[in-house]
């Protein structure tokens, strides 16, 4: 079979999450690196380039869509992925969807629900088949809770909880010029948030995917603990889901020792569940009416959508890589049935959806802090 042909903007040397796309994506055989503009400078960005040995090594994004659209449809690139810092995800994303390139794109997906909205339409005019890294849903044992919440094993769920706390941003690392730091506390990169922006929007859409519920309205307070840092660095929100169901959101990068700690737990009248990312090969079950349980990845009793997404047998650990993995090749079955001729609709991976309600989750949870009322309507 044809390997899928990308190019990437952004990832280039000094930058850590485009190494995790490419060695994600390396995992099936399904794709081939050849184009790329990965930084911010032509120098650095040819360099990049050069390091990687990239078919077609371009200075800016902007020389590599014009040059990637003269090429006939054999030769140019299947489609793109954009990692770049929040303020370039929309004019990039807007400038390859509109030549009609397929998008992979990192999160948050854009700075506004306008920009978002304005995407929307593009990719549904060009028929362009788009994929936000929310990463954490590909993992098997998220895909296991979320059936077994839409089976019905919890019973109508009453609370949920999702935390993720980091805390490499304790300090004002941004001061040293440490470049992750630094455009993530800079609103005019970062966009109107910061914590909530980098990874409450991963706990927002945690919660959603594996609940299936819909936010109604928000109580949030928003803090920014260090010193001279522009936005927030810890939120606390509380929410109301539809069907009467209760939620807490915590996110932090100021919670010091704590690293990628991602953990949802999910309260029904019958039974309750517990994931945790750090750990992220076992779920935990607990009913009313038996023993507590461990679900272990890699296993036969899991749904059918938790055993494809394993890779190993069970008691080899799995993580990260495998996780973006996963949502990649879903990505790649959705390009091949488009290329195909047929509904590309039904595969599981985040969509532009999924983006809008992210950003929207992020504005909102912005107006109920600077907000003097108890709850914001979503």
């Amino acid at each position: 079979m044809k390997k899928l042909r990308y190019g990437m903007i952004g990832g280039g040397i000094d930058a850590f999450i485009g190494e995790v796309h490419r060695k994600a994506m390396a995992l099936d055989a399904q794709f081939e690196f050849i184009a790329g503009a990965l930084s911010s400078t032509p120098e650095k960005s040819l360099r990049s380039g050069q390091e990687l040995g990239l078919t077609r090594n371009y200075p800016s994004w902007q020389e590599m869509l014009k040059s990637e659209q003269a090429l006939s449809k054999e030769e140019r690139i299947d489609f793109v992925v954009i990692v770049t810092p929040n303020h370039l995800h929309f004019p990039v994303a807007k400038a390859f969807a509109r030549a009609g390139f397929n998008i992979v794109c990192d999160k948050p997906l854009v700075h506004t629900s306008q920009q978002a909205n304005e995407l929307k339409d593009i990719f549904q005019e060009k028929d362009i088949v788009f994929m936000l890294t929310h990463n954490y849903t590909g993992y098997p044992m998220v895909k296991q809770a979320r059936h077994m919440v839409k089976a019905g094993q919890l019973g109508k769920i009453r609370k949920i909880v999702v935390e993720y706390n980091q805390g490499w941003l304790a300090n004002n690392l941004a001061a040293s010029g440490q470049k992750q730091a630094s455009w993530r506390a800079d609103p005019a990169k970062s966009g109107i948030a910061g914590a909530m922006a980098d990874i409450g929007s991963h706990a927002e859409n945690l919660l959603s995917a594996i609940s299936g519920l819909k936010i109604k309205e928000i109580c949030a307070e928003l803090t920014s603990f260090v010193d001279g840092r522009l936005l927030d660095d810890d939120a606390n929100i509380l929410l109301r889901l539809e069907n009467n169901t209760k939620a807490v959101l915590m996110a932090s990068q100021i919670a010091v020792g704590e690293e990628n700690n991602l953990k949802i737990s999910i309260f029904g009248e019958k039974a309750s569940l517990i994931w945790k990312q750090e750990d992220p090969n076992y779920l935990v079950y607990k009913s009313l009416d038996s023993p507590m349980q461990i679900l272990k990845r890699g296993n036969d009793y899991l749904c059918k959508e938790a055993q494809v997404a394993s890779r190993l047998p069970s008691g080899h650990p799995e993580g990260f890589i495998e996780a973006f993995a996963n949502i990649y090749l879903e990505f790649a079955r959705a390009l091949r049935a488009k290329q195909a001729g047929q509904n590309y609709s039904s595969f599981d991976f985040p969509t532009i959806h999924d983006g809008l309600r992210g950003v929207r989750f992020i504005e909102k949870t912005l107006e109920s802090a600077k907000s003097e009322k108890k709850w914001t309507r979503f």
